[in-house]
């Protein structure tokens, strides 16, 4: 079986087709890695103008301190009498008004206390055997 003549002219041309396509996919991967290398076009572009970078830094660093220190207003509707006000005076007097109760009457609450002790205590002792 004999080859035809123009066979290999084909091989050939299709092989060098297909070492340019690779050439050309490897060029084009090699610009997309460069294009996403976000990190070192950063570093990059700070070493060629760093002046620039230290300046948008001092700027964004002083409007977040002015920021912080801005006064918030608030405004306050101050009705006389309000319900909320009411309602802490008068916890707050029911609480206090507990506390001297209960400082009054400790000594009483001991004391029946002690007494309810003893009675049960007595009661419970086995009887003596003579």
């Amino acid at each position: 079986m004999a080859k035809e003549p123009g066979r290999n002219d084909e091989d050939a041309q299709l092989k060098a087709e297909l070492a340019r396509s690779r050439d050309l996919v490897a060029r084009e991967i090699r610009g997309l890695r460069y294009e996403l290398d976000i990190p070192g076009k950063i570093r990059r572009s700070f070493r060629e103008q760093t002046p620039l970078w230290i300046g948008a830094a001092v700027v964004v660093g002083t409007l977040l301190v002015m920021m912080s220190a801005r006064k918030k207003k608030i405004y306050v509707d101050a009705k006389p009498g309000g319900k909320a006000k009411t309602g802490v005076l008068e916890a707050g007097f029911a609480l206090g008004a507990l506390r001297i109760a209960v400082s009054l009457l400790k000594p009483v609450i001991a004391n029946f206390i002690t007494k309810k002790v003893t009675d049960y205590a007595s009661s419970n002792q086995p009887a003596k055997k003579w």
